[in-house]
């Protein structure tokens, strides 16, 4: 399975999956939160508060604040049970129903993913690294549909902010997963603007942008644009603007790369990566990262 979105009808829409308003634990009501995001330059928005008694077990329902030029997709960040080390955990779910229920007496974090994705989310393993999670934790998310490969307000406030070590040894495990940059937002002033996907779609409809998540059809950035990747015989071609570094990653210590001022093209061997998968990272002069989702070269 090719997942890769360029070349198909529509276009990107830029979006952030995680964020918070006052209905849980952030500084500012979801208006004003979907206007800052709206202001920046940003297409879509989830408010993904706390799915915690304490809050009220609030699915933050933000279809009244869509917009022509702007929309929303209705999820929460859920929290039952313990993982290994006694952390309570943290997983998304974007595109639940408003009405998704509280958790029942005893229910456990694959209880609640699954009924979650039953309901039609997308699953994501949020911030692995801010709370040490494990690969023993995660390969118990059965229905993660991906894992949060960079958390900007994690990376900024405790320089504990990447996921692509834990996503990198599922996915050397046979999982297939992709990989998602957000803010996790709570103040939308350090934490905000920095970590975002760029999801293809044929419109701006959260429905189709929630097909698009769980198809892996995005990219994600910290400011690098990614124009095009593909597959031309032996090699993958990718366009992008302009950056220091276009690598490769693939199965355990597979790499490639090429380098240069001001690059806006390159091209990688595909040899060493035929019987599993690649994906591609682009970096900048000022050291800021786009990330492909992982590319099924393997049947």
């Amino acid at each position: 399975m090719r997942n890769l979105p360029f070349g198909r009808p529509g276009r990107f829409f830029k979006g952030n999956l995680h964020t918070h308003s006052t209905n849980s634990d952030g500084d500012h009501a979801p208006a004003e939160v979907i206007e800052r995001y709206h202001r920046a330059g940003y297409d879509f928005l989830t408010l993904s508060d706390h799915f915690l008694e304490r809050y009220g077990y609030p699915v933050t329902d933000t279809r009244a604040l869509r917009r022509d030029d702007f929309t929303t997709i209705i999820g929460a960040e859920l929290h039952v049970s313990k993982t290994l080390i006694d952390e309570m955990w943290h997983v998304l779910a974007i595109g639940l129903p408003p009405d998704f229920a509280a958790p029942g007496e005893g229910e456990d974090i694959v209880s609640i993913t699954r009924r979650a994705a039953d309901a039609g989310a997308f699953i994501g393993i949020v911030h692995p690294e801010w709370y040490g999670l494990t690969p023993e934790d995660a390969r118990i998310i059965d229905r993660a549909h991906a894992v949060e490969i960079y958390n900007h307000g994690s990376q900024v406030e405790n320089a504990r902010g990447y996921g692509w070590a834990l996503c990198d040894i599922l996915l050397n495990q046979g999982w297939r997963l992709s990989g998602f940059a957000t803010d996790d937002a709570h103040h939308v002033t350090h934490d905000a603007f920095g970590g975002w996907i760029q999801v293809w779609a044929e419109e701006l409809d959260p429905g189709l942008i929630l097909e698009s998540l769980k198809a892996g059809r995005y990219y994600s950035s910290q400011g690098p644009e990614i124009h095009d990747i593909r597959i031309e015989g032996e090699e993958i071609a990718v366009a992008c603007s302009p950056a220091s570094v276009i690598s490769a990653q693939g199965k355990g210590s597979r790499a490639k790369f090429v380098k240069g001022d001001g690059l806006t093209e390159g091209r990688l061997p595909l040899q060493r990566f035929k019987d599993a998968h690649i994906r591609i990272t682009v970096r900048d002069a000022q050291g800021r990262h786009a990330w492909s989702n992982p590319i099924w070269l393997a049947a």
